[in-house]
């Protein structure tokens, strides 16, 4: 029961905030459960795949998905994350190096958060071939944590294409939508899964995604936003201390 709670106050906080599924329910799993990481990595991931096929769906259907930068993005983001998961199998023996890398990812995608959240970050145009060394670092870091792809990914294209706001969240939707796929999809061969504690939080993220949506066209996303992402830094400060610690 209390995993379908988790899974739809985080569907409700990802639907009011548009703050990544990865990031919260990695550190919720770890924290509030006591989940291996590699583990919570894994389920993270293919939960955040399932909260985020509806909403691809929809900017798939209004042509708001560029795919030619999807594809650009995908060929750096690929790669990468299947090394990122193939690294976090790798070292799921060193639980402490592992909780620092993941800590350390949080408070990074969070802390970026909270900077474009705000600060107007003046514009600014790098040329297209850093978008597929972005998209290899983004891809990294979504094997390694299940965090990041969607605070990086808006970043990366807002400075490397011309595209749509609209095209610029539909198309890093999919991005993290496929890396999520890809690297759920390893983690689960690896054995770095749990289905039955997967099954319980989407059945309350279907939910609570709902409750989300309609809690956004009603109340401001604003302050819920900001006192998410200090929450998230406080977390992933705790994900390194605790580690730092032992």
């Amino acid at each position: 029961m209390l995993e379908v709670l988790l899974g739809l106050l985080i569907a409700v906080s990802i639907g009011l905030t548009g703050v990544g599924g990865g990031t919260i329910t990695t550190s919720v799993l770890i924290l509030g459960l006591g989940i291996a990481p590699e583990v919570a990595v894994g389920t993270a991931l293919l939960f955040a795949l399932c909260a985020k096929i509806p909403a691809g769906l929809i900017y798939w259907q209004q042509q708001q998905v560029h795919q030619q930068t999807l594809a650009r993005l995908l060929a750096g983001g690929v790669p990468a994350v299947v090394i990122g998961s193939f690294l976090l199998h790798a070292l799921k023996s060193y639980r402490d190096v592992v909780l620092v890398g993941i800590g350390l990812i949080v408070l990074m995608a969070a802390g970026i958060n909270l900077f474009v959240t705000l600060i107007k970050v003046p514009s600014f145009h790098l040329a297209p071939g850093w978008m597929i060394a972005g998209a290899g670092f983004i891809g990294l870091e979504v094997g390694f944590s299940s965090a990041g792809a969607g605070a990086l990914g808006t970043l990366l294209l807002l400075n490397t294409t011309r595209l749509s706001p609209q095209a610029v969240v539909g198309t890093d939707l999919w991005f993290g939508l496929i890396l999520s796929a890809i690297g759920g999809g390893i983690h689960t061969v690896l054995g770095q899964f749990d289905l039955w504690l997967f099954l319980k939080l989407t059945g309350g993220g279907v939910i609570g995604s709902l409750a989300g949506a309609w809690l956004a066209q009603h109340v401001s996303q604003r302050p819920f936003r900001l006192g998410l992402l200090v929450w998230m830094m406080v977390i992933g400060s705790h994900l390194v201390f605790r580690s730092l610690r032992r």
